[in-house]
């Protein structure tokens, strides 16, 4: 299944800029997008789950505030 930025954005709770943010900065590993033609671009919505999973993980690893 393919996403649009909105889409995205709606799923992630992330903005639109931020996601183009996310996309530069290569440490936050955000999912490339998918050029479909001149002004089309979209998302893998797999590799957006992923993302998500891997970002809630990450989360769970950190230590706990005593």
């Amino acid at each position: 299944m393919l996403l649009t930025i909105s889409e995205v954005s709606e799923l992630t709770r992330l903005s639109r800029p931020t996601i183009y943010n996310y996309i530069r900065d290569e440490t936050h590993d955000f999912p490339k997008q998918v050029r479909l033609g001149p002004n089309r671009v979209v998302w893998v919505k797999s590799e957006i789950d992923r993302w998500l999973k891997s970002r809630r993980d990450a989360r769970r690893e950190e230590p706990q505030a005593a």
